[in-house]
């Protein structure tokens, strides 16, 4: 290769995601297809039938679980209100933890074969999608994220893997109008919030094989993770993203929550708290799983190098480092929460990334239970899944 052409193969790197052509929707989606894969499902049925561990403990913790009890009665409601912090909540947990349980026994079906909590996953979806409308208040787009992220997981699993659901269509119905409708156009809040309604929109694009909605979920995505995780690559200052309004340095340096020195692997809100923090790179590393399922695996790429300096980053602290003057005044707010499992997964073990303070947190966190939002069971998911 001539010198010019090994210098115009460096520039998409140089460039990072600016460089990475407009994405395409798979020309045949994968089912079940949405955060975990059959092949990934088997895995984990077979670990667990063998008594293996963490998957062994990890299939125990949800199997004990509210959400799988087989006596849950579904709460639904006609319209779903969460103001700020679900205040005020009417439905928002109760919406939450359903699509949650209808995950969590969708997962117990697919590894025991127990035809109760599959027909337990069915009749919360169909709860749920004979009655809800809307959803309103100013947590509605997250909250419409959050439950929009569990359904549709539980939602292909059965489909795809259950011999009957007979108002599958009405479920479909039910994530295009109320849920697709309300995350598509993301938001310009803080981070989290638009990755998580991406993070949905991915999901329901996928079980409704909308692949416009895919794509543009897809590009809005891209743009908003490399829009949350700093790297030295972006220059003196975070990217932003079309619309955000954010154009000097001031409001930048405000929307990062005051933090004026940015180092590899900051987030917009690792000066706001880790738990927040923790949503955003959750969602980062579930989408970029369904991405991978559906073809295109992004974790060689700028977004798995942000993913995997956010990991680090925060991993690092979570852990007790002792956080310098400059890093948001000398003072973190941690709890990450249970959300590294999926992105360690990809990098370490499947791309073989050494990542040691991601490895500790992980590994000491196991096996990692629920947020009761919209994480759930990634230790048995994901962990030392090569599939």
């Amino acid at each position: 290769m001539s010198r010019f052409r090994k210098v115009l193969a460096l520039v998409p790197l140089l460039l990072g995601v600016l460089a990475t052509p407009a994405p395409a929707a798979p020309a045949a989606f994968t089912h079940p297809g949405v955060l975990v894969s059959r092949p990934q499902l088997d895995f984990v049925k077979t670990k667990v039938n063998a008594g293996t561990q963490p998957w062994k403990a990890a299939y125990d913790q949800a199997r004990a679980s509210a959400y799988a009890s087989l006596s849950r009665t579904p709460k639904p409601r006609a319209v779903v209100e969460c103001g700020s912090y679900s205040n005020p909540n009417y439905g928002c947990t109760d919406e939450r933890e359903d699509a949650i349980a209808a995950y969590t026994d969708a997962l117990i079906w697919y590894i025991t074969g127990d035809a109760r909590y599959a027909q337990k996953s069915i009749a919360l979806m169909d709860a749920w999608s004979a009655v809800i409308t809307s959803h309103t208040n100013s947590n509605a787009p997250l909250q419409t994220g959050w439950a929009g992220s569990s359904w549709p997981r539980a939602a292909e699993i059965i489909k795809y893997t259950y011999s009957s659901w007979p108002n599958s269509g009405r479920f479909a119905t039910m994530l295009r109008t109320v849920y697709l409708s309300k995350v598509i156009n993301g938001s310009n809040s803080n981070g989290n919030w638009e990755l998580s309604m991406m993070e949905a929109a991915v999901g329901i694009s996928v079980f409704l094989e909308d692949k416009a909605s895919y794509d543009k979920a897809v590009a809005r995505y891209r743009n908003r993770v490399a829009a949350y995780v700093y790297l030295s690559t972006d220059g003196s200052l975070p990217r932003t993203v079309p619309g955000s309004g954010l154009s000097s340095r001031d409001q930048i340096v405000n929307y990062w929550q005051g933090q004026s020195t940015f180092v590899d692997g900051l987030t917009q809100e690792t000066c706001r708290d880790f738990t927040h923090t923790g949503y955003g790179i959750a969602a980062i590393a579930d989408v970029a799983e369904t991405l991978r399922i559906q073809g295109e695996d992004v974790y060689s790429t700028d977004l798995g190098t942000r993913l995997r300096q956010a990991l680090g980053f925060q991993s690092k602290y979570q852990l007790g480092a002792a956080v310098p003057s400059w890093l948001c005044s000398g003072h973190l707010n941690l709890g990450l929460g249970p959300v590294t499992e999926v992105g360690f997964n990809a990098l370490n073990t499947r791309l073989g990334i050494a990542m040691t303070n991601t490895q500790t947190l992980t590994e000491r966190q196991r096996p990692a239970g629920s947020n009761n939002l919209f994480v759930a069971w990634q230790t048995l998911t994901h962990a030392g899944n090569p599939a």
